[in-house]
């Protein structure tokens, strides 16, 4: 009897030390599934990491989950949430990331939900749904740069959804870090106390207890109840080849478990919950999620299209009150998007579709070209979204399109003159992206293009040459200043056309890399565009035609001109090649026909017989230029429409 009672004791006594081992580490408590599920709803904090490009948000991603034990340390992974291949070949952040932490503060088991959000403007959307479910975020800004253009857009963006700002200054240990510089600067431009601004090196690790720290005491919990109908906000998705659409949801109210049907507010449909999991960073199962969690629902959601982001669920039978939907950007920049070949027509939509789940922000429309066939017209919200987007189709989904010159959207307003306003459908404004469907400039009363509010802040020795640029563009300054001793921030109106291809690598290469560039949407001004048209032998090839302004319509018909010339190959006739806005002719070029010499043959005998042959080729290249039929090869307008 005795020994019964001290084998139960042991194992009484074993199990204690089982427990007390068990929570011994950081390691341990992400084991135990439950502390995910069963954490009590004040102590879960929803939070993102706004900062500027290449600031350090992703490593100091790393950090927080390397100190909650999320990531074993040592282990040589870097950028764990940049999981899609173009963000580890650029090193940026393109998609905004979701990892749930356990971490353990003052004897209480915290649940946070970090959102590694992107920094370059192209991106913005991202951050605008990272921030819809968040109630705080971490203001990130590096030692070395300081302030930039997207750390004071992000700010403005955090603010305006009443979140707690922590902000933190990294990269610390860098040689020519200033710290102290950087503090000023946040109190005199953002009016942040340098008491609650920390100073760490999330290279090196230093600082990162604090952050965690501050992220418990000061980010508020989610306004959320266990005890009201279940109500979820959908915030992101993406697509898997076995499970269709899944879904990352913010739970708002109530709770949710495997096989309960749930219905989304925007379209009616039900769905049958199949999956409930959480990601740490790798998806693990569980049987439910609470109010205040982010968590991942799959059910069996086939068509890409019924996951509308900013939507609400709620369960069969109890209908709630849709949440707040955040603003999505408006697309600016569109392009045309072919297949390599026609075949490839549906597996290119397919394609598209699926991306498109997971990027929101791109509009898609049909468009046919008769020189690259059936196609897409797609909007994004900058250049290096549609770069991004492109090669994630190709290495996501094996597919190499074709894609056209960017371009934006203008308005014209059309004359009320009787019998005009019926070829635009009664309508007396209308938007063109397409050059192909610009109207009779007769019928046009008044020209409107897009502008954008652009933010540059530079050091002053790099002023004299950045403004230079901003006149050259038509910009417009709106103010000017002086953030300290050494760098100056600029505020200028610019056409959007003259934004979109080149001029953020422009402002870098004036300023050595030095300045930064945002812009935000602005609106639609007054101008003067035509349509510039290329005719090969008088004949206008539409698939060339292009939307400018006046201003620059010069240079861009020389360019476009000798572009052609190079391109399109010799033939049996000359090829004259023009550039012109109406009847008026602004550049041309010629392409010389092959030349054969008919008089090879000839071996002596009088000249005549060679003024003969001449003159029969004469005639007959003459007959050749009126019914002969230009070949231009499928390549030559991929060459030339291809940015």
């Amino acid at each position: 009897m005795l020994k019964i009672i001290l084998r139960t004791h042991n194992r009484s006594f074993q199990r204690l030390i089982g427990i007390t081992r068990k929570y011994s580490s950081y390691e341990d408590l992400n084991d135990d599934i439950n502390n995910y599920i069963n954490v009590k709803t004040e102590n879960i904090r929803n939070f993102s990491i706004i900062a500027h490009v290449d600031h350090g948000k992703s490593t100091l991603s790393d950090r927080l989950m390397e100190v909650t034990g999320a990531l074993k340390k040592g282990s040589g992974k870097t950028q764990v949430l940049d999981t899609l291949e173009v963000e580890q070949e650029r090193g940026i952040t393109v998609k905004a990331n979701c990892v749930s932490l356990i971490h353990k503060y003052e004897n209480e088991v915290y649940l946070l939900n970090l959102i590694d959000t992107p920094g370059h403007v192209d991106f913005g959307n991202e951050v605008a749904r990272s921030l819809s479910a968040s109630r705080g975020a971490l203001l990130l800004v590096d030692a070395n740069h300081g302030i930039q253009a997207q750390t004071l857009a992000n700010y403005h963006l955090a603010t305006s959804k009443n979140l707690k700002i922590i902000p933190v200054i990294n990269k610390i240990d860098l040689k020519n870090a200033h710290p102290e510089r950087v503090t000023e600067d946040l109190l005199m431009m953002l009016n942040i106390d340098p008491d609650d601004v920390l100073k760490i090196s999330a290279k090196l690790g230093i600082g990162i207890d604090k952050v965690l720290q501050h992220i418990c005491k000061k980010i508020p919990p989610p306004i959320s109840s266990k005890d009201l109908p279940f109500r979820a906000h959908l915030f992101d998705s993406w697509y898997d080849k076995y499970r269709g659409a899944l879904n990352l949801m913010f739970i708002k109210d109530g709770e949710i478990t495997v096989d309960q049907e749930i219905v989304s507010c925007e379209n009616g449909k039900g769905y049958v919950v199949r999956s409930l999991s959480i990601l740490t960073p790798e998806e693990r199962k569980v049987d439910r999620l609470v109010a205040g969690q982010i968590g991942l629902i799959g059910c069996n959601m086939r068509n890409s299209q019924e996951a509308i982001i900013g939507d609400t669920y709620y369960l069969k039978g109890t209908p709630v009150q849709p949440l707040e939907v955040f603003k999505k950007l408006k697309p600016m920049v569109f392009a045309g998007i072919y297949p390599q070949d026609q075949s490839q027509h549906l597996a290119l939509k397919s394609a598209i579709e699926k991306l498109v789940l997971n990027d929101s922000c791109v509009t898609i429309q049909p468009d046919t070209s008769p020189a690259l066939g059936h196609g897409f017209r797609l909007g994004f919200l900058g250049l290096l979204h549609l770069e991004v987007f492109v090669q994630r189709l190709e290495q996501e989904h094996q597919s190499s399109p074709i894609i056209t010159a960017p371009n934006v959207t203008y308005k014209m307003k059309i004359q009320d003159i009787k019998g005009v306003l019926k070829h635009y459908n009664g309508k007396n404004q209308i938007e063109i992206s397409n050059p192909k469907h610009f109207p009779d400039p007769q019928h046009v009363e008044e020209y409107f293009e897009p502008t954008v509010m652009a933010t540059l802040i530079t050091p002053a020795k790099f002023v004299g040459a950045i403004i230079g640029l901003c006149v050259e563009k038509r910009g417009v300054q709106i103010k000017s200043i002086n953030l300290d001793h050494d760098r100056i921030l600029l505020k200028y109106i610019l056409p959007l056309n003259e934004v979109i291809i080149d001029f953020h690598d422009q402002v870098k290469s004036l300023s050595s890399g030095f300045a930064s560039f945002d812009f935000e949407e602005h609106e639609y001004v007054s101008t003067h565009l035509i349509k510039l048209e290329i005719l090969l032998n008088g004949s206008p090839v539409e698939e060339l035609s292009n939307i400018c302004h006046v201003r620059s319509s010069d240079q861009i018909a020389r360019n476009l001109v000798a572009k052609l010339k190079e391109l399109i190959p010799r033939q049996m006739v000359e090829i004259r090649i023009q550039a012109c806005i109406g009847s008026k002719v602004i550049a041309r070029e010629t392409l010389k026909a092959f030349r054969k010499d008919v008089t090879q043959w000839l071996y002596g005998g009088d000249v005549t017989r060679r003024k003969k042959l001449l003159k029969q080729q004469a005639e007959g290249k003459k007959k050749m230029r009126q019914i002969a039929n230009i070949q231009v090869p499928r390549d030559t307008f991929i060459k030339v429409l291809k940015r």
